[in-house]
């Protein structure tokens, strides 16, 4: 059985003339065949050569072209959690003046750290992973998360101007201090939880928010606060 040799098409030579004539005697051996034509341009077909002592009767096989797929994966972000909404066991969102009140009163003597934020707000999303960090190091501190544009007549009331904001409550002792709060003077919130993070027993009922009202649901709504800088 004859040996078979290929030979990769771009590393053979030949002149123009002993082309055309090699191509002339192919049509006439195999009549069967497309004429070979632009000879002056790259022939795609690569030649298989017989070892055998007969004469080489080259074969032409097609070359086979590879055709790539691009696969995009889309990724869907409807079932991803917004920023805000990652929060820790211990971080809970207030959507009305009564749940906030209601929650103040049921802290009894735990620290309760109160955010307002807005979630267009750059300096809210770049504080809040170092905010629930925070909270996953304290479980003993309650925090509860007021979204600004869903609470704006008790947020006004509250005198909350810019965000991210923040009140600290704790008890019979009622608000301990308010301050505003950017990922940069983070070291504020530390401060005071250090402070107000102590061993102790309140006499006496939580004194909440004060004269802090329940309000209609059909009050005006207020302009949108402002944001500190990061």
């Amino acid at each position: 059985m004859a040996d078979v040799i290929r030979l990769p098409f771009h590393s053979l030579r030949f002149s123009s003339s002993l082309l055309t004539s090699f191509a002339s005697s192919l049509n006439s051996l195999q009549p069967g065949l497309p004429p070979i034509q632009n000879l002056d341009k790259r022939v795609v077909y690569p030649l298989l050569y017989s070892s055998a002592g007969d004469f080489p009767r080259p074969a032409f096989r097609p070359r086979k072209q590879l055709v790539s797929f691009k696969v995009q994966a889309t990724v869907t972000e409807t079932d991803q959690p917004k920023w805000w909404e990652k929060n820790a066991p211990n971080m809970v969102d207030v959507h009305s003046t009564q749940e906030f009140l209601g929650a103040l009163g049921h802290a009894g003597d735990r620290l309760v750290i109160v955010e307002f934020y807005g979630t267009w707000c750059a300096s809210c999303r770049a504080l809040f992973p170092k905010l629930r960090r925070t909270a996953e190091e304290h479980p003993e501190i309650l925090f509860l998360k007021v979204n600004f544009d869903e609470n704006k007549p008790m947020c006004k009331s509250m005198n909350v101007k810019v965000l991210p904001y923040f009140h600290f409550y704790r008890g019979a002792d009622g608000q301990l201090e308010s301050f505003s709060c950017s990922l940069a003077k983070f070291q504020k919130i530390k401060d005071a939880i250090e402070t107000h993070n102590t061993a102790r027993c309140s006499i006496g009922p939580p004194k909440g928010v004060g004269d802090l009202k329940l309000e209609p649901s059909g009050a005006p709504k207020d302009k949108p606060a402002e944001s500190t800088s990061v």
